[in-house]
């Protein structure tokens, strides 16, 4: 497990992903650890490699004694970048983590790209944190622990009480009550918006209507402040990519991946536009991912056998079915392999039902997970249909060797 030391903590890290991909650094909000991000890693993993930290008293970091502030936290994230050899990033903050970004943004240009502020404010009343600091020290996390759930997320959210609001409890009991009071003592204590009108890196303000603890109306002051600052509204909570984590990598993939976005329209955008992207460069992209999805040998196979009365036709899959679909964020490459296999099934289409279960048992699925779809397929597209993709899936799996088991 890695760790740094620093002002009298050691400070637990994390880095998971390609190392050849873009680097994202995540920030958690108050009360929680590097496992709140948990629900989007799938999906922010297939475009960054991501770097996550636990502030101090949170997760597995100590807690130094004191307050702290802004700067301090900012200082520890530096300091885990630092460690995970990670010179430029990428960021995405909820709450105290949009905070420590926006000081990061204003105060370390260098070591960053473009910036996603969920959830945050630049400014925030003192008075509120004072009094929390007080009820966490005479009665730890328990004490305002109904508190902060009821902020974190939306009121059905919370009367649902899934294993994703329960794991975020459970976290939020067990940090440590000096470390939160130090992250509290920060927020109470500090004041960015003389920072804001120095950020010139891309910022993505998102703001959600049923969020108690940062309204609207604070994230908006950003937007105002911040030169070029994009604004989007989901209508979620103050914590929102543990209740949409497909809509959340969307926004982050499209704001800081490889889709360019277009110039902003008046008030908040979902999803922001992406710029029109030239034929010759949505063939790249779309032979780039069909390579990856289906196998180089097979693509590589399919362009020598161009003709003249094929030829568009290959060029055009390639474009809009690999370009266009299989590169957008929202499914994984697990979940867009059983869509197809099941509309395959559906349809009768057993060359193409052969070719995407070979390729997905060379990559990302099992042979239960095959064995699963079979049998529901039974039941929503007929025995009969079921029948035959059970006798072919058999002649696939004599001539391939799963990496899954």
């Amino acid at each position: 497990m890695p760790f740094i030391e620093r002002d009298g903590a050691r400070i637990h890290w994390r880095l998971d992903g390609h190392p050849d991909r873009p680097a994202l650094v995540l920030g958690n909000s108050l009360g929680t650890d590097l496992t709140l991000w948990e629900p989007v890693m799938p999906g922010l993993l297939r475009r960054f490699k991501v770097l996550r930290i636990d502030k101090r008293g949170h997760g597995a970091s100590e807690a130094s004694a004191g307050d702290y502030t802004i700067a301090m936290l900012a200082g520890d994230v530096l300091a885990a970048m630092d460690a995970a050899g990670i010179e430029r990033a990428h960021y995405c903050g909820v709450s105290i983590g949009g905070m420590i970004g926006m000081w990061l943004a204003a105060n370390a240009p260098q070591r960053f790209e473009r910036f996603v502020l969920s959830n945050t404010s630049a400014k925030t009343a003192p008075e509120g944190f004072a009094e929390r600091i007080a009820k966490v020290r005479e009665g730890g996390m328990a004490a305002i622990a109904d508190m902060a759930l009821g902020r974190f997320f939306t009121p059905h959210f919370v009367a649902r009480a899934d294993e994703r609001f329960h794991s975020v409890r459970r976290t939020l009991l067990q940090v440590d009550p000096t470390g939160y009071a130090g992250c509290c003592a920060a927020i109470r204590d500090m004041d960015l918006r003389p920072e804001l009108p120095r950020i010139a890196a891309p910022v993505l303000v998102v703001t959600c209507p049923d969020d108690q603890s940062t309204p609207p109306a604070m994230g908006e002051a950003i937007v105002a402040a911040v030169p070029g600052a994009r604004h989007v509204q989901l209508p979620l909570a103050h914590i929102p990519h543990v209740e949409a984590p497909a809509r959340f990598v969307d926004l982050v993939a499209r704001f800081c991946g490889d889709a360019p976005l277009a110039e902003p329209g008046p008030g908040p955008q979902w999803p922001p536009a992406a710029a029109p992207m030239d034929e010759a460069a949505r063939f790249e992209l779309g032979l780039e991912r069909r390579r990856e999805a289906l196998g180089h040998d097979y693509v590589d196979a399919r362009l020598k056998a161009l003709n003249p009365l094929n030829a568009g036709f290959q060029k055009m899959i390639t474009r809009y079915a690999w370009g266009e679909i299989w590169t957008r964020p929202v499914f994984d490459d697990r979940t867009r392999r059983i869509i197809v296999l099941a509309a395959t099934i559906a349809m009768g289409r057993w060359e193409e039902f052969d070719l995407h279960l070979r390729a997905g048992l060379q990559n990302e699925l099992e042979t239960m997970e095959l064995e699963e779809l079979l049998l529901q397929c039974a039941i929503y597209c007929g025995v009969p249909a079921a029948n035959t993709a059970f006798h072919r899936a058999q002649a696939v799996l004599r001539n391939t060797r799963p990496v899954r088991g």
